[in-house]
């Protein structure tokens, strides 16, 4: 597992130690205000996951919005710093996919990965010259009745952090 100190996160997101460790004490207030304790979070098994992520892939490759909906659990958050808008819901997380791809195209290539421990995809789009570029890293909170949040990065340092390749001339890392 990759633990990242503070000045590391900070760096990463273009702002400080000081945000960052302030942004981490307000998220463990709200998860006691909420009465959590890490017994109450149900993750799915490994498999249950792996299944999970897989379907998300098919579903995002064939555009099909109606199968990646499913996926999702019905409280689900969708959110893609550091810009502050955020899509809560299957159905407004739909219509944002749905713009997506009226603007980037259908043609998109998944590939599976890890970060910070956690379930993500690399997204690639075909670009004019056929060459997949890489345009997001998707990072899923999954429950054992789907994904509960995407945290999607369209950030260049974020990518090479990941070490995740500009491009895949076939849709696959070599």
């Amino acid at each position: 597992v990759l633990m990242w100190s503070a000045a590391e996160v900070a760096e990463a997101l273009d702002t400080t130690a000081v945000a960052v460790n302030s942004a981490l004490q307000r998220a463990h207030t709200r998860i006691d205000e909420m009465g959590l304790s890490a017994d109450d979070v149900a993750e799915p098994s490994e498999t249950a996951s792996r299944v999970m992520v897989e379907r998300y892939v098919t579903a995002f490759e064939r555009a099909d919005i109606a199968a990646l909906t499913r996926l999702l659990t019905d409280d689900v958050v969708m959110e893609m710093p550091p810009i502050r808008n955020w899509f809560r819901g299957p159905e407004n997380y739909g219509l944002f996919i749905a713009r997506s791809y009226s603007t980037r195209g259908l043609d998109w290539r998944m590939i599976p990965t890890t970060a910070n421990g956690q379930p993500a995809v690399a997204a690639y789009v075909r670009a004019a010259d056929g060459v997949y570029r890489i345009h997001t890293l998707q990072v899923f909170t999954l429950r054992p009745d789907g994904i509960c949040h995407l945290t999607v990065f369209q950030d260049e340092a974020v990518f090479a952090i990941f070490q995740l390749p500009a491009t895949v001339p076939d849709g696959r890392l070599p």
